[in-house]
């Protein structure tokens, strides 16, 4: 190995160290706690030397959001070659909120932080994932099972912000609930209420969501 590409290895094994401690602290913290400094400690680094490899903290999360997409896409393949349209979308509507709930940091980061990133920028991944939504509705339109006036590229999005819906409260549910178990001094009953909603599970509410959609699979009870 040359000195110039030994060299660059080592450069992508100090960014995949700064992003690791990053995925740590957005994960136990939030995005909110993330700071340059913090991130220099964890990996026992100076701050100046992050900037060698990052501009700022909103080009780290722009670099964690394009993992978060990476990891989207991946949890929507298995489901790419349900033969059925409406089938297909039901899976991937499941797992879309599945990934969800399994990476609330990362998924706040995505779609609900202020971070500093520009939203509009999305990267190859994360359109390639829509566009699998999308398909799947111009072939249900394609087969007559969806109005001819429903744009394949809106219904995509509708669908999105329903399962997006769900997640978000579930989430943002998640963490007053956790604020409020670590409150030291009582919660109102008026205030305890507002957090039970909604009452039903975030799985029960998708499936619910996706039945209206796509209608109820045969056979199930």
């Amino acid at each position: 190995m040359g000195i110039q590409e030994r060299r660059t290895e080592q450069r992508q094994a100090v960014r995949e160290r700064i992003l690791s401690a990053s995925r740590e602290i957005v994960g136990r913290e939030g995005f909110a706690a993330l700071s340059m400094r913090k991130i220099a400690e964890a990996i026992d680094y100076s701050p100046a030397a992050l900037y060698l490899h990052f501009k700022s903290r909103a080009e780290i999360a722009r670099a964690l959001r394009s993992e978060g997409y990476a990891q989207l896409l991946t949890a929507f393949a298995p489901h790419a070659s349900i033969v059925d349209a409406a089938e297909r979308l039901k899976a991937m509507g499941r797992a879309y909120v599945e990934f969800g709930l399994g990476h609330c940091e990362t998924y706040r980061l995505m779609f609900m932080e202020a971070s500093g990133v520009d939203a509009s920028a999305a990267t190859a991944d994360a359109a390639k994932t829509l566009s699998l939504v999308t398909d799947a509705f111009v072939e249900l339109r394609a087969a007559g099972r969806l109005s001819a006036g429903a744009p394949a590229a809106a219904c995509a999005e509708a669908l999105w912000a329903n399962l997006h819906g769900i997640v978000a409260l579930a989430i943002v549910n998640s963490a007053r609930s956790s604020r409020v178990s670590h409150a030291s001094h009582p919660v109102s009953s008026t205030h305890s209420a507002q957090l039970a909603l909604p009452r039903s599970s975030a799985e029960a509410l998708a499936e619910l969501s996706l039945d209206a959609w796509f209608g109820r699979d045969p056979g199930r009870a």
